[in-house]
């Protein structure tokens, strides 16, 4: 793609890395067909190649976001499906993130918009309010169906993801220091994260008490919840990198070998964290080690050569591999292999590739695109009929477990239970029921 930026606009480096990305679109549409939103709509301007087009002109002109440019942007769900598609190696990630800062900068949204954006951006990150929030959102739960009657989808989408009771804190997994069982091998640091520590605290509990059964030290860094994705995807750069900059502070200080994720949203983002970071000469080198540093649980599971066991009980398992998984990390066989090897039997999703539309807020902010991709995401789930459902994603558990009876629970839990440790709390209640 030819582009048309000044030798001054060529100057600030964002412009500079924009530049890049876009020439090397060659036009060539294979991301159109991998695109959940152009799947959906048909519209050219919800494909990748429509929105890299919209972006350009945004950028070369160096004016404020249109909001025809805005609503195809905010579409967009950064599934990052295209950059799997992609022959040409356009890093579209970079691109849609550098594009929703120039738009948080230079676009003044509906006041209403713009109140739910600063509200999820500000309580989201933070657990102890995020906790405090949800306690008190779900005495007006039930006003869901009104408030989407009197027109406001969004509010009413919100109020449908909050759980019907809120998890206990579990214990494992608050800041500390989780000792090995026998003989230590490794040292690792683990992100706590914010979201999935009130909304299922037991991922991090599994991952821990399975973990120190390999012989695996594991510390909890104090502060080390938010990596930043949440308001880096909502394009307020300013937060995110504070955070960043916050965490890798955290786990430089930690002596560790490894930083593991157990939410393949995060992991995405602090894999990226050197690039992030980049500009800043204090945090570069410090954020690349990090980055480097950065595991998946079920990429470091295969890489510590987690043995294989007989399952607790034999279930046959439908693996949703979340987008942030296989297309923003490129993991794609480690956690089939990881549920295989605790015996269990695990089935594909059919369109695997396409989104279940939680996408960090995406389901609050888009309910409609959102709600249209998990019913078809369930549906294909239905088709191979499993006993439970596995993936490696706090937003997929929330947004898929909605809409279906059928158990789901991270890939981690599955292992740990397989691996000695107890039976996951869904499915005591599921076999009781």
């Amino acid at each position: 793609m030819q582009t048309s930026f000044t030798a001054e606009q060529l100057r600030d480096p964002h412009i500079a890395t924009a530049n890049q990305i876009l020439r090397k679109c060659v036009h060539c549409g294979f991301c159109t067909a991998t695109c959940p939103t152009y799947v959906l709509l048909g519209d050219e301007l919800d494909s990748p190649r429509g929105r890299i087009y919209l972006i350009k002109n945004m950028l070369e002109r160096g004016e404020a976001a249109t909001p025809e440019t805005v609503k195809h942007i905010d579409r967009c769900l950064s599934c990052l499906s295209c950059m799997t598609t992609c022959p040409s190696g356009v890093h579209y990630m970079h691109l849609i993130d550098d594009a929703r800062a120039h738009v948080e900068k230079t676009y003044k949204r509906p006041l209403v918009e713009r109140l739910l954006r600063h509200v999820l951006a500000f309580l989201m990150p933070r657990p102890g309010l995020f906790k405090a929030a949800l306690i008190l959102s779900s005495l007006v739960r039930p006003l869901a169906p009104l408030i989407e009657k009197l027109g406001d989808k969004r509010l009413s989408s919100l109020l449908a993801l909050i759980p019907k009771e809120t998890p206990p804190p579990e214990i494992i997994g608050q800041p500390g220091l989780y000792p090995a069982e026998g003989e230590k091998r490794m040292r690792v640091a683990l992100l706590r994260g914010c979201v999935q520590s009130v909304l299922d605290p037991g991922i991090n509990a599994a991952a821990i008490r399975l973990m120190n059964r390999q012989g695996i030290e594991v510390v909890v860094a104090d502060g080390s919840s938010c990596c930043g994705s949440l308001t880096h995807h909502m394009g307020k750069e300013a937060d995110a990198l504070a955070r960043a900059r916050q965490m890798v502070d955290a786990w430089s200080a930690a002596g560790v070998d490894r930083v593991i994720i157990t939410a393949s949203g995060c992991g995405t983002t602090i894999k990226d964290y050197g690039h992030m970071l980049r500009l800043d000469p204090a945090y570069r080198e410090k954020a690349e080690r990090v980055s480097a540093m950065a595991r998946d649980i079920t990429e470091f599971l295969v890489e510590i050569d987690l043995p294989k066991v007989s399952p607790p009980k034999l279930l046959r398992v439908a693996y949703h591999s979340a987008c942030s998984m296989q297309h923003g990390q490129k993991i794609k066989t480690e956690p089939r292999r990881l549920l295989e090897g605790a015996g269990f039997t695990v089935s594909d999703v059919p369109e695997g590739h396409l989104c279940c539309g939680s996408a960090g807020t995406y389901n609050i902010l888009q309910p409609d695109i959102a709600v249209k991709l998990r019913d078809r995401k369930v549906a294909n789930i239905r088709s191979v009929a499993p006993d439970i459902i596995a993936t490696g994603n706090i937003g997929c558990i929330t947004q898929i477990g909605q809409a279906t009876e059928i158990p789901i629970l991270h890939t981690v839990e599955l292992l740990d239970w397989a691996h000695g440790g107890h039976e996951p709390e869904i499915l005591r209640q599921s076999s009781k029921g």
